[in-house]
């Protein structure tokens, strides 16, 4: 039997997902939760096989709880299943150790197919982010340019100008026109590309390279 966790803030679709599983007698739904902190604490009390995780929920990123939770469980696989397909989302969600992404507009007869690959071990990555993903490995590998020059996107800059500027999340989000989730997701990925933990890190780094006054991203 393959254990599986769902991790998803809304009712209908769960209902939905617990239908479409119950169909593969393998499959063996040993919890539903609806929160990041809920699916860390279930994933280490249940140990499933996999946790079918939405991107974004109620008390934050589904990738921030990907790492906590491969962190206590390693065994346990992670497969994003969510509405949200920009490459930045996708690429953190690899980067923090899923083994699959999908979107939530895929069919009942591919996800029963995903989950089963995940459970065994391997990867479900639609080709557009193992692009994405093998690029990054390649410059991440080649010679490391001067810091000033950090591989962020023009949205990814902004952001990490206003944690330079000690704005919240909040702060940032209603400067920028974004959610609390968005800016969530953008600082993941961000953290990623400059392999930094803290905001602190991320004010420091930009203020000492003064990239404010050297670097102006396209607007």
């Amino acid at each position: 039997m393959i254990q599986i966790l769902l991790v998803e803030d809304h009712e209908v679709v769960r209902i939905g997902l617990k239908t479409i599983l119950a169909q593969n007698p393998q499959f063996n739904i040993v919890g539903e939760v609806g929160t990041c902190e809920e699916a860390k604490q279930e994933a280490v009390r249940l140990q499933p096989n996999v946790v079918l995780m939405d991107l974004r929920l109620p008390d934050g990123s589904g990738v921030d709880a990907c790492r906590d939770i491969l962190q206590t469980c390693p065994k346990t696989r992670i497969l994003f299943l969510t509405s949200y397909r920009d490459e930045d989302s996708m690429l953190a969600a690899v980067l923090a150790g899923a083994s699959g992404y999908l979107l939530k507009e895929v069919s009942p007869d591919r996800l029963t197919q995903a989950i089963e690959m995940v459970a065994e071990g391997h990867s479900i990555l639609d080709q557009g982010v193992i692009e994405k993903v093998k690029e990054w490995v390649n410059k991440k590998t080649q010679p490391q340019a001067p810091a000033k020059k950090w591989d962020l996107s023009p949205q990814q800059f902004r952001v990490l100008e206003q944690v330079a500027e000690g704005k919240t999340n909040k702060e940032i989000g209603r400067f920028l026109g974004l959610s609390d989730k968005t800016v969530r997701n953008y600082l993941a990925t961000i953290f990623e590309k400059l392999r930094i933990t803290r905001r602190s890190q991320a004010a420091t780094m930009f203020t000492k390279q003064n990239l404010k006054d050297s670097q102006t991203p396209d607007r």
